[in-house]
């Protein structure tokens, strides 16, 4: 029996039930293709987090891609910053607004003897072991962070994954028995570290608008895999306590970026690490004594990263309620998701092994994207390695293995991340959607949309994972919308737009991500 014989009463309770959550997946997504067009209704009414960026890392291909042929660090560079569009309106890069800049240990300076196995992921450190600072250091990176300035990116965050190994109590930027490997003697020192190298930065042309001082602090970094190390809440607020001291004695505006949490439950709950979670409570209510609210350099945003909540996704979007619910404990209290890639094995979803260019992995990371940015209220969205030569699901942009040259391979992650951050552009806000009147969703079919800040411009991002293709009618606060452009992500298209527009019905093709940009 086709879909379109249901009486039309039955056919809408089965749709609301579906999307009020009692159903997800592939196998009822035909419930969606019936004769009469979805009616996707963005709620103008209803406001809320005004995105700030979308960005990608620097680590830890670009200390040797930043050294490889003019024409192809260009291209790579173009892929993740350009705003513009080709010759035949295609999209020349996802317009990133956030470059994540890795401030280097030097494990890179200690070779071998650093333990870190794989050298592509040592890092250099500006400060030489005689306490002097070596500028030239890290020049990988400083291109490709000035290639980001250059191409439009709005915004420059600096990161370390460890003190420099002339600070850390073994010598090494990597902990040796998950205690943190920063003696607390040390923390200014640390703090001046870093306040000289984005004074630095800046000689160099470059501004940095953010430092995040620790890197998911609940984890071990013993097993030297790369540079890391752990620390307690109460070791975070004294690091950010005279990191705060020392920018306000450079007169520095950089803000601080607190706490990077290893998952983001450790955001709102202790979880599995006494000591290292309920972030939200530890730095921002005031009773806590690791307090840090009030200090003139901490961002009002807390960071977590993604990785092991994405999957099966109704526990995803429990823990991100969870978060959300936690974040307004504290007024004005924004919450950046800092870091992802798809790692293990996500309730049998999707495998974080094996390099996958194509469909899979994309509509995987676009409903990541959506769940964060629609249920967590989510105002940044970063992804991990920007430029990855691995054969794992952690790269927009795949390259060989090459220190001095290569091929480099798009990946369908990197244009599913277009759909959202070269569109929804910082300042832009996040508005409600209903579908047929109905709030909820599935995870076969995912809408959001934003409006821009002049109220006159309202996108639409459509993730159609299942295997049909749906029709759909877009409005806004029940009026219908004026279709300015489409871009689709396919397997066969990469952010490619649609070149004649229909203002009737559109079709969203089956395992497709699809934005829609409306004037209003």
């Amino acid at each position: 029996m086709s879909h379109s014989s249901f009486p039309r009463f039955i056919l809408l309770s089965l749709l609301a039930l579906l999307m009020a959550g009692h159903s997800s997946g592939q196998e009822r997504q035909g419930l969606y293709t019936t004769s009469v067009p979805l009616k996707i209704d963005a709620i103008r009414t209803e406001k809320f987090q005004v995105i700030e960026h979308f960005g990608a890392s620097d680590a830890w291909s670009a200390q040797f891609v930043g050294g490889w042929p003019e024409e192809k660090k260009n291209a790579i560079a173009e892929l993740l910053f350009s705003q513009e569009n080709d010759t035949e309106g295609i999209p020349k890069g996802i317009g990133l607004s956030l470059w994540r800049f890795n401030i280097g240990a030097g494990s890179a300076q200690q070779g071998g003897f650093s333990g870190i196995r794989d050298e592509w992921r040592r890092a250099e450190t500006f400060l030489e072991a005689d306490g002097t600072y070596n500028w030239d250091k890290q020049a990988g990176q400083l291109w490709f962070a000035k290639a980001a300035q250059e191409l439009g990116v709005e915004r420059l965050l600096v990161f370390p994954n460890s003190p420099p190994v002339s600070m850390t109590k073994n010598g090494k930027a990597h902990a040796s028995d998950g205690k943190s490997n920063l003696a607390e003697d040390d923390f200014p020192e640390f703090a001046e570290y870093l306040a000289e190298v984005i004074e630095g930065l800046q000689r160099k042309g470059l501004d940095v608008d953010y430092v995040s001082p620790v890197n998911e602090p609940q984890w071990d970094w013993s097993e030297s895999g790369q540079e890391g190390t752990p620390f307690w809440n109460h070791e975070i607020a004294g690091i950010v306590r005279a990191l705060d001291a020392a920018l306000s004695r450079r007169n520095l505006k950089t803000k601080i970026d607190v706490a990077e949490a290893g998952k983001i439950n450790y955001l709102y709950e202790q979880a599995d690490r006494e000591g290292r979670g309920a972030q939200i409570k530890e730095f921002f209510h005031p009773e806590s004594k690791n307090y840090l609210g009030d200090l003139t350099h901490v961002s009002s945003s807390i960071s977590g990263h993604s990785y092991f909540t994405t999957s099966p996704f109704e526990l995803s979007a429990q823990q991100r309620r969870q978060l959300d619910s936690a974040l307004t404990s504290v007024p004005g209290l924004r919450f950046w998701m800092s870091e992802y890639c798809i790692l293990g094995d996500n309730a049998g979803e999707i495998n974080g092994y094996g390099r996958d260019l194509g469909m899979e992995s994309a509509l995987y990371l676009a409903r990541v994207i959506h769940n964060d940015l629609t249920i967590s209220n989510a105002s940044a969205w970063h992804w991990w390695l920007a430029i990855s030569p691995y054969d794992y699901k952690d790269g927009l942009i795949y390259i060989d293995k090459q220190k001095n040259d290569g091929d480099f391979y798009e990946s369908k992650m990197l244009w599913a991340l277009g759909n959202f951050s070269r569109f929804i552009r910082p300042g832009y806000q996040r508005v409600g959607v209903e579908i047929n009147g109905v709030i909820g969703q599935n995870k076969g079919f995912l809408v959001s949309a934003y409006e821009s800040p002049a109220a006159n411009e309202l996108v639409f991002v459509l993730v159609n994972s299942g295997l049909d293709d749906i029709s759909v009618d877009l409005n806004a606060s029940g009026a219908g919308v004026s279709i300015q452009a489409l871009y689709y992500t396919s397997e066969d298209r990469s952010l490619e737009p649609e070149s004649t527009l229909d203002s009737g019905s559109l079709s969203i093709p089956a395992r497709s991500i699809v934005t829609v940009k409306t004037m209003l």
